[in-house]
């Protein structure tokens, strides 16, 4: 039995509380807002991010982070947006020793940097890890087959792998952190487009060419970052995209929808309580791969009509008739 503190109570963080604690382990879950917080103690549901799924026993609430020697893992599952003044304010009292695991998929607008990067910078945490590939909250939550990837230095990244796995939630393990948070934050970009290319009613042929052409983009920058090639082709790399741009859980895909159905993106995001780690991950993404000096045109677009409010079908039209080259 291992203690963990997963930072972060929204639906991902409270899925793998259950996952842990159904397992037999002791996890302190933490919300930042001692009235809500409160709440998630007292009733234990988490009402907002992951409804109808009760807590089992050993999953248990807090808004306290006083004592963090006594747990033998720390799980951060904040917004990539939040990372770092949520760790910043803890950074002091943070043990050196304890293993600090990221779920967060997406890049930090200001500085270009991944989730694991942000956390080397403001704690002293030595070992850093990352949890990632095609995984819904409530999928996981409900105890259905789930296959994803631990990240890492290749002992604790297996540590990881057999701290989170059961009979119906299974790690592999990897040592390719940038490959793995790469596919993970550039595969919301690409879920957005694919969402708009639903909301235009545009039909299963382009949007299979989107999440293809999607992959190629996401390779390119990522083998200019020196990850492993072999990574896009994993379950954090397609894995992670077709379900992101397939499933009705998706809220990148469903932001992406509305779009193409004609709503305009900032009031989508003002009407959703959930984050929608691509709108936030796009500018990012496109500042990155202009660094590398990597072309990304579905990524560019996505941002002009997200940021800009450029016409979605002219969108299209542009990435259609773009000069024409080998695959």
């Amino acid at each position: 039995m291992a203690e963990v503190l997963i930072i972060g109570a929204g639906s991902w963080g409270t899925a793998v509380g259950v996952l842990l604690a159904g397992a037999g382990n002791r996890v302190s879950l933490y919300e930042r807002l001692p009235d809500y917080a409160a709440e998630l103690a007292k009733t234990r549901v988490n009402r907002i991010f992951l409804p109808g799924i009760a807590f089992p026993a050993g999953l248990d609430a807090t808004n306290e982070l006083n004592d963090l020697t006594r747990f033998d893992w720390c799980i951060s599952a904040v917004p990539t947006r939040f990372v770092r003044g949520e760790f910043s304010s803890i950074a002091a009292r943070y043990p050196a020793e304890l293993p600090l695991v990221s779920l967060s998929k997406g890049i930090e607008q200001e500085t270009v940097k991944f989730p694991t990067q942000i956390l080397a910078e403001v704690t002293p945490a030595k070992h850093l890890l990352c949890l990632s590939g095609p995984s819904h909250a409530e999928e996981v939550a409900r105890g259905l087959p789930a296959v994803v990837v631990s990240a890492g230095d290749e002992s604790r990244a297996q540590a990881l792998a057999e701290l989170v796995s059961t009979p119906s939630f299974r790690v592999y393990y990897s040592t390719d952190l940038a490959g793995v948070e790469l596919s993970g934050a550039a595969k919301n970009v690409v879920a957005i487009a694919a969402g708009i290319v639903d909301g235009l009613q545009l039909g299963d042929n382009a949007k299979a060419a989107l999440i293809a052409r999607g992959l190629a983009e996401i390779v390119r920058l990522g083998v200019a970052m020196g990850a492993n090639e072999r990574t896009f082709s994993g379950l954090s790399g397609i894995g992670d995209l077709y379900t992101t741009c397939a499933s009705s859980h998706g809220r990148n895909l469903k932001f992406g929808r509305r779009i193409g159905a004609g709503e305009k993106p900032e009031e989508i995001i003002a009407s959703m309580e959930m984050v929608v780690e691509g709108y936030n991950t796009a500018r990012a993404l496109r500042e990155l791969s202009r660094q590398k000096g990597i072309e990304m045109p579905i990524c560019e677009e996505v941002c002009n009509v997200i940021y800009d409010n450029a016409d979605p079908r002219e969108a299209v039209t542009r990435l259609m008739t773009r000069s024409l080259k080998a695959e």
